[in-house]
């Protein structure tokens, strides 16, 4: 495998899940910085029109949604574990939580009191895809801060036996997760704050930040899409008899998101666990997209 290409950029919280899983697997790393909102010109070429943040690359590969990201780095990289005993693959559960409700309530009640202070590309773009208001998030601050802070008591709560991360002695998937959340606010100066009254937590992020990122380096857009012009893509065929779709179909694939756009190709695969599918562009030639099967609508084009 060589370096696997992230997508990201710093303010990401889902990025910074990534980055502290290569930073758990002490992985070297190639790191294009993309915008983030739309238009991504140097993305959508890889991508087909997915625009959240991160996506993977590994040559003609192209990984997205932080689900299948882990997946596929645990793969080709599989010692250390991010799926360390006893919690085992249980771990995927709880980061469906975090990024579930949790990680709405962290990201709002972070920016609620910035709302002012964000540029109408931002709020416009976000508005686009996840319907984002800023008089509704304002009104709605104290409860989301009370959610989460709800979060946090219980995430103090499991951490008072001792244990060093969610999953037992090492860090894992459950804990990058986890600690999107808590590292978001910190963006907006929050950290200490929020944690002051749960010991626990603070002593476990504080862990988990002194992993770091792994060895990062930069690299520029169009070298990423030279990359994935030079090769092909390697992941292979495998449809399910009964998942309603056949090899080579022409689909659609989109986020629940409402405003997501959609991704056109060829399917390739479609599991309970994954979906990916083909696709042609001047710029790449041809890509494989891969997708988690949770949170993607599959449909004929």
């Amino acid at each position: 495998m060589t370096d696997p290409i992230l997508h990201h950029y710093p303010m990401s919280p889902y990025a910074e899940l990534v980055r502290r899983a290569l930073g758990i697997k002490g992985l070297a790393w190639r790191s294009v910085i993309i915008p983030n909102v739309a238009p991504k010109p140097e993305l959508t070429p890889l991508t087909g029109g997915y625009r959240k943040t991160p996506v993977l690359q590994i040559g003609a590969d192209i990984y997205c949604d932080t689900a299948i990201i882990i997946d596929v780095i645990e793969a080709a990289h599989p010692s250390p574990t991010l799926f360390p005993a006893p919690l085992g693959r249980a771990g995927t559960l709880i980061a469906l939580q975090a990024g579930g409700a949790t990680f709405s309530q962290a990201v709002g009640s972070a920016m609620a009191g910035f709302l002012d202070r964000m540029g109408e590309d931002f709020i416009e773009d976000r508005k686009k895809l996840f319907g984002m208001n800023r008089e509704r998030m304002a009104q709605m601050a104290p409860h989301l801060i009370a959610q989460y802070r709800g979060w946090l008591a219980r995430l103090d709560d499991a951490l008072a036996d001792g244990r060093a991360f969610l999953g037992g002695d090492s860090p894992g998937y459950a804990d990058c997760a986890a600690g999107m959340n808590v590292w978001f606010q910190g963006n907006f100066g929050l950290l200490e704050s929020r944690l002051a009254p749960f010991p626990h937590v603070a002593a476990w992020f504080a862990r988990l930040a002194a992993i770091g990122h792994g060895n990062p380096v930069e690299m520029g857009a169009q070298d990423a899409l030279d990359v994935a012009q030079a090769a092909a893509p390697v992941v292979t065929a495998d449809i399910e008899a009964d998942c309603g779709f056949v090899l080579g179909q022409q689909v659609v694939v989109r986020t629940e998101d409402p405003g997501a756009d959609p991704v056109a190709g060829a399917l390739l695969r479609c599991t309970p666990r994954t979906i990916s599918i083909t696709r042609e562009d001047p710029r790449v030639g041809t890509v494989a997209i891969h997708f988690p099967r949770i949170g993607q609508m599959l449909s004929p084009a």
